[in-house]
């Protein structure tokens, strides 16, 4: 816990570099977490941990994103408008890894540190990332696909998007490890559907009309997941469904069988670490550069296992 003499000194050294004059609340350091999106169970989580350790170390933390991950305008504006605030440090899940870079920019030019959380941005700005190690765990995604489809046929991808980093973690990390790994599986379409879980539901449906011979399909986030989880269920189809994150309804299609699996990330350990990293780095200190955060595959076999339950979200 920081003492009255540490944040006014903080607090002192802040307004130096930046010129602030509102960076904190009387004796509190204030960060804000911008993140990607607000609707998807995951978000709520990692807001958990984000108060969690705000409450710790006794720190103002805010945290607000988007109606939906399609709104990148709509993030920069939440972002201008924090960076307006004169924070002590700022944490940013980017929807668009280049897009936030010059308001990032203004950041770095004014001594306000960024720690990037869930997805990365495309810079050296961020001091850390606290994330998933997205790579590898859709290449723990596509392993399971191969077993359950018998190692051969026909897959597909239902991404969240194609801008973001996890975006690209998630497909690039599932559709690499099929071609180094299964070569008797093809991948036979990527699709985008912005985390929405209706347009992600309307996309899978036509998957399964041009394929009527798809043995798998994967869902990247929780909209998209689900959205598969819909398209197949519309269409009647026997398809392997792998999702990506947890939520009520991601377990209920595991319990049901209709989901396969997914992989679940740890969101509160994200919220938690960002917080603490900004921090750290709003007094100074030197802060891991990668955060990993961990990830985890469940299924009907261990979904209640305490070790995945502590990390499922609903």
């Amino acid at each position: 816990m920081f003492t009255r003499r540490t944040l006014l000194g903080a607090v002192a050294a802040l307004s130096l570099m930046t010129g602030a004059t509102g960076a904190v609340a009387q004796d509190k350091l204030y960060v804000p977490l911008i993140s990607k999106g607000f609707q998807h169970q995951f978000w709520q989580a990692v807001k958990v941990g984000a108060d969690k350790a705000g409450a710790e170390l006794g720190v103002e933390v805010t945290f607000e994103g988007p109606d939906n991950e399609s709104q990148v305008d709509k993030q920069i504006d939440m972002l201008a408008a924090a960076l307006a605030k004169k924070p002590a440090a700022i944490g940013f899940a980017a929807l668009d890894s280049q897009a936030a870079i010059p308001l990032l920019k203004q950041a770095q030019e004014a001594n306000i540190p960024v720690i990037a959380f869930d997805s990365g941005v495309d810079s050296d700005i961020p001091l850390a990332t606290a994330s998933t190690d997205n790579l590898a765990a859709a290449a723990l995604a596509a392993d399971k696909m191969a077993e359950l489809i018998g190692g051969e046929g026909k897959v597909a991808v239902v991404a969240h998007d194609q801008t973001s980093r996890t975006g690209v973690d998630r497909r690039d990390g599932f559709v690499n490890r099929i071609k180094e790994s299964h070569p008797n599986i093809e991948v036979v379409t990527i699709e985008y559907g912005g985390g929405d879980h209706l347009k992600s539901t309307e996309i899978t449906k036509a998957i399964l009309t041009a394929n009527p011979d798809i043995k798998g399909i994967f869902g990247t986030n929780e909209g998209s997941a689900i959205g598969v989880v819909n398209g197949v269920k519309e269409s009647g189809a026997k398809v392997v469904v792998v999702g990506y994150d947890s939520g009520k309804a991601q377990k209920d299609a595991i319990r049901e069988g209709v989901m396969a699996g997914a992989i679940t990330q740890n969101p509160v350990g994200i919220g938690y670490e960002t917080v603490k990293a900004a921090v750290a780095a709003a007094k100074g200190e030197t802060v891991e550069k990668n955060i990993d955060t961990g990830f985890y595959w469940y299924d009907k076999t261990n979904i209640d296992n305490p070790e995945i339950s502590a990390v499922l979200y609903d």
